[in-house]
């Protein structure tokens, strides 16, 4: 489900994450916000566009992609926001 809809930019979330209260969806946006646990085992790349966290006993991903803006294909230079469309997907762990 679509969440959100950004200047080059939507945010996504599973039917499982969506079924959430909607506590629940502020909490792990919030814990996603906030999140700054890279390290070298899970982002050998430097690249910041992938996550883990526990939030009340249940463990999400967050995933960032990036696309050219049609969204056809990869992006060009994902760096570059004049030629990148993002998308963030937050899931439940087991619906990876």
């Amino acid at each position: 489900m679509r969440i959100g809809n950004f200047k080059n930019g939507t945010v996504v979330m599973t039917s499982g994450v969506q079924a959430l209260s909607d506590e629940g969806r502020a909490a792990l946006v919030n814990g996603i916000s906030l999140f700054s646990c890279f390290s070298e085992d899970n982002d050998p790349h430097k690249e910041r566009d992938f996550g883990s966290l526990e939030i009340a006993g249940d463990k999400f991903f967050w995933k960032i992609d990036y696309f050219d803006l049609e969204m056809k294909m990869h992006s060009p230079d994902a760096a570059n926001p004049d030629v990148t469309y993002r998308v963030l997907t937050i899931m439940f762990a087991h619906e990876y």
